[in-house]
């Protein structure tokens, strides 16, 4: 199975940015973690501060699932919800915090809907649970 591992702005300083929030664990430490835990999957991990080239990477994936932690651009970005729409894909969307309970502005997320689920609030294990979502759709 191919999983694109995709992650939105800021998500390069996890582990430096508001740890209290988002724990220590470094970006490279959660790749680590996945392809440790997971080696039958075949990973591409991407991660961008550019809205375009996460949109690129959504259009150009030839993979079986995308897991997507859009960071920011989750409240933010039409175009990216227009990217998730546009392919025949399924995307799992992500967040290491739970949106719901931090600055109402967080609360709304305009990519959720047209992903086949979203898990926030679960810390980093929120992208091994998306990886076994993907496995348990593909032994069905």
């Amino acid at each position: 199975m191919r999983l694109l591992i995709l992650n939105g702005p800021n998500l390069n300083m996890l582990g430096k940015r508001e740890p209290g929030i988002y724990g220590s664990a470094t970006l490279s430490d959660i790749e680590a973690s996945l392809r440790n835990r997971f080696p039958q999957v075949d990973f591409t991990f991407v991660q961008s501060n550019h809205e375009g080239e996460l949109i690129d990477a959504l259009q150009t994936a030839q993979v079986e699932g995308v897991v997507l932690n859009g960071a920011g651009f989750t409240h933010t970005s039409v175009a990216l919800r227009d990217a998730i729409a546009s392919i025949d894909t399924p995307v799992v969307e992500v967040h290491i915090s739970n949106i719901h309970a931090r600055e109402s502005f967080r609360h709304a997320s305009l990519t959720a809907a047209v992903c086949v689920g979203a898990i926030t609030g679960l810390g980093t294990e929120g992208y091994a649970l998306a990886v076994r979502y993907f496995l348990s759709r593909a032994s069905s």
